[in-house]
């Protein structure tokens, strides 16, 4: 009877031990793929980015965008804000919600 006990708690051990390994082994496989190198288009793909984004930070705004960019982007700017009055049009509203005031009825 100890002997039918042991050898079903041991089951039952390797079947949990298996489950477990499986999924570390699955896990270790994902993490070891995203560690290795890129291949070449994808590589190329976040260069290019990567330069953009540094080419926009020195820039302070679009990349290679020419006088006739900036001269089409204040006449949007200005018809929007005839359009839609006053206020800075190139930064996201300031929303601000109040909480409502509910009074209390006598019951």
């Amino acid at each position: 009877m100890i002997l039918r006990q042991i050898s079903r708690l041991s089951s039952l051990f390797r079947a949990a031990v298996s489950v477990h390994v499986r999924r570390n082994i699955g896990l270790s496989a994902i993490v070891f793929n995203k560690t290795k190198e890129l291949d070449p288009v994808q590589k190329l793909f976040v260069d290019k980015i990567r330069e953009y984004n540094t080419k926009s930070k020195q820039a302070g705004g679009p990349v290679d965008a020419g006088p006739d960019f900036q001269k089409d982007l204040n006449e949007s700017l200005a018809r929007l804000q005839r359009a839609y009055g006053e206020g800075d049009l190139t930064k996201f509203p300031e929303f601000k919600f109040e909480e409502p005031k509910f009074e209390e009825t006598p019951k």
